[in-house]
């Protein structure tokens, strides 16, 4: 049964080569298999990430990718430096200050990739 798979995230790229730039430069994220058209990331728990290119790139308006961290001020910094842009939220249930959304159970904030898809890291309290 799929309870004792390990699951991967997906997401799409318009850009593969763009995609890829973005990744390594803006996240520090360097591929472990690249093929025509894709490529796949790998966490240290072994959970994988892959992008594909697809025209369909950025047309979610969900969060399609989620990073766990431990201190989530100090990985907004981190990816601040790096030239990642955080989204700002103004919503019923959600407001960000500084682009870092606080509830009773995490910390979290949102960015775009270079393809439009929204990732979140985030911090359980």
């Amino acid at each position: 049964m799929l309870s004792q798979l390990e699951p991967a995230a997906v997401l799409p790229a318009r850009d593969i080569k763009r995609a890829r730039s973005f990744y390594k430069e803006k996240l520090g994220l360097e591929p472990v298999d690249v093929r025509e058209g894709e490529m796949r990331f790998r966490a240290p728990s072994g959970a994988e990430v892959l992008v594909y290119e697809t025209e369909n790139a950025g047309t979610a308006k969900n969060t399609a990718l989620l990073w766990m961290a431990k201190d989530v001020n100090a990985e907004v910094a981190r990816l601040r430096e790096a030239g990642v842009v955080f989204e700002e939220y103004d919503m019923p249930g959600l407001k960000t200050e500084n682009g870092i959304a606080t509830t009773d159970q995490e910390r979290a904030a949102w960015f775009k990739d270079s393809e439009g898809n929204i990732i979140c890291v985030a911090q359980e309290l």
